[in-house]
């Protein structure tokens, strides 16, 4: 029995700041003080604070150690787990109070989620099985398999309201009812979408890092219900720690015969293999995953027929997003109105958002449905850097849209997000702040949704060609105001023709950023004119001759040898050598050097 144990985060973004190496030193140092039969070092998945990583927190007393170096890790054995003294300067800031210090769930950072999907990331280590069933793994399974018919497993869903997390939101009871005819007659398929390709997203990923088992567990749940006997992970092949330990975890749960022959001895079959994509945002469309398992191009299939009547090889097929599995096991543990309860009317449970971009807290927050965009922000995400004004938020990725300050109090729901222009997605949450140019923001989405279109259908493919060369036109000064009313008829006549769901929502971020901000757009086309700052061409870089001290610091740093001056006098800058690169701006000391 352990008096301590010490979690050190696994996931991707503290392993890429050096956590790998601080379990190692870990080990040594306890093992150098002989403490090896009284502390043990666990490998956990992501703790949700990314900003503050690699993280360490010490169990039982609850201590949050953040931005945990390799040369801590002595001090931290020898103060901490020898002598009870806890390394106040490691300390996670807001975890320090007035008479002592705060659990993690005591923080600002942590208090307002609520995690379901995320329960056991930054508990458990995600390479044991044995850990995962200590917290009540398979039990769902077990459940349903001994005591629940299908129909039954089918109706708790139904019953709990949950939406696919994947995007659109459609109910996850209703597209299991729909694949559930002919049990035992038809071959049919169970599949997970873990081919995460927004920019900034990274919720899947986490929960495969932190929790693979439960989306092998729910998956089985899932086959069960619909009678299919074989499962399929789709997962990208740039997440190589998520594919190690679903690996680990198939194999574990394979060895403990809890996928497989005949789990639970009650004759029901399950196997799950994993397929790995090779990066194409395609491919986060179920049809065009499903062809891609198959070995052939990822390209989408016209609905209908849907994939509950006819998806992978022809079968009715299911498919979910890695977040919609991990919310499964709870909701048959804890029955549908546990599940229910929580959440809005017509958006139940829990949603988890990638946050990133302006804010201070950039990480993994999983909230209540309903919170406020201003709780998420102001609160959970610590506000803007530098004192800056919140200007919008990108939800949805390439197929969302921008949320406007006007509705920084918008409760965040399904619902409530499509009525202003944007989707919930699979749950990336872009801060911008007043520095942010939205014409430019909009050309960014549009950029990734034309390299990434398969190229199928000829309003994806030319269409959001076109668009993306009207905006490069209007950000590089030559833009007019029927550029504008041109971009804008082409954005609708691609969402009614183009084949599938991404080629349909990929002017989302043109639209609804000329719907809050069309007088940035005027600003571009008519006074040539970028208010943010940000377009190249469109903005000329000054030095104010009262700031300026003679300093020669910036003109011994310009690249181009572009300004002019002698020791002592002011400077000038020679816009036709200028490729505004900022350089000047910041070596700049006086804060003489502005952009107009």
């Amino acid at each position: 029995m352990y008096r301590a144990h010490v979690l050190v985060c696994g996931g991707t973004g503290c392993t890429s700041s050096g956590s790998a190496q601080i379990i190692e030193i870990f080990k040594q140092e306890i093992k150098n003080n002989g403490l090896e039969e009284e502390i043990s070092v666990v490998q956990t998945g992501c703790h949700g604070l990314c900003a503050e990583g690699p993280v360490v927190i010490i169990q039982p007393e609850g201590i949050f150690y953040a931005r945990v170096q390799a040369d801590d890790v002595e001090e931290i054995v020898a103060e901490h787990l020898l002598k009870g003294r806890v390394v106040d300067r490691l300390v996670y800031h807001d975890a320090k109070k007035y008479d002592g210090f705060a659990s993690l769930n005591e923080t600002v950072f942590y208090k307002k989620q609520h995690r379901i999907a995320l329960r056991n990331c930054g508990v458990i280590n995600p390479e044991s099985i044995d850990e995962y069933i200590g917290t009540g793994g398979y039990e769902a399974l077990g459940r349903v398999l001994t005591e629940m018919t299908p129909d039954e497993v089918i109706q708790t869903i139904l019953d709990s309201g949950l939406r696919g997390r994947g995007g659109a939101g459609f109910p996850t009871g209703l597209k299991w009812k729909f694949a559930s005819g002919n049990r035992g007659n038809v071959q049919k398929y169970v599949c997970c979408n873990a081919d995460e390709g927004d920019p900034g997203a990274f919720m899947d990923r986490s929960v495969l890092e932190g929790d693979p088992h439960v989306v092998l567990e729910a998956m089985a749940i899932a086959g069960y219900a619909i009678g299919a006997s074989q499962g399929y992970i789709y997962v990208r092949a740039e997440y190589p720690i998520a594919v190690e330990r679903l690996n680990i975890a198939i194999g574990q749960a394979k060895e403990y015969g809890l996928i497989g022959k005949n789990i639970f001895d009650t004759g029901f079959d399950f196997d799950i293999e994993l397929r790995l994509g090779a990066g194409a945002f395609v491919c986060g469309e179920e049809t065009a995953l499903m062809t891609s398992i198959e070995g052939n191009r990822g390209e989408p299939r016209p609905r209908p027929p849907f994939p509950a009547v006819k998806g992978l090889f022809e079968s009715p097929t299911i498919l979910n997003n890695v977040e919609t599995w991990a919310n499964i096991p709870q909701i048959i543990i804890n029955g549908p109105e546990w599940f229910s309860s929580m959440g809005t009317e017509k958006s139940k449970g829990t949603k988890v958002f990638a946050l990133g971009g302006k804010i201070n807290n950039t990480g993994l927050v999983e909230i209540p449905m309903g919170t406020t965009l201003r709780t998420v922000i102001e609160e959970i995400g610590g506000g803007i850097p530098n004192g800056k004004k919140f200007k919008a938020a990108q939800t949805g990725g390439p197929s969302g849209g921008c949320i406007p300050a006007e509705h920084f109090d918008i409760p965040i729901d399904y619902d409530n997000l499509i009525s202003i222009g944007s989707m919930m997605g699979s749950g990336g949450l872009i801060v911008m702040d007043e520095d942010t140019c939205m014409v430019d923001i909009a050309k960014f989405f549009l950029q990734f949704t034309v390299d990434e279109s398969c190229g199928k259908c000829t309003p994806c493919r030319v269409g959001t060609k076109r668009l993306l060369e009207i905006l490069e036109k209007i950000t590089s000064g030559r833009g007019t105001v029927e550029d504008i009313d041109k971009m804008e008829e082409l954005c609708y006549y691609i969402k009614e023709n183009a084949q599938c769901g991404l080629g349909q929502t990929a002017p989302n971020p043109v639209l609804s950023t000329l719907r809050y901000f069309r007088d940035e757009y005027m600003e571009h086309v008519v006074n040539r004119h970028c208010p943010a700052g940000v377009c190249k061409k469109l903005i000329t870089y000054k030095i104010d001759p009262i700031k300026c001290k003679g300093c020669t610091l910036c003109a011994r740093n310009c690249p181009v040898d572009a300004i002019e001056g002698s020791v002592k006098t002011a400077h000038s800058i020679d816009t036709s050598k200028c490729i505004k690169c900022g350089t000047c701006i910041d070596k700049c000391r006086f804060g003489a050097i502005y952009k107009e």
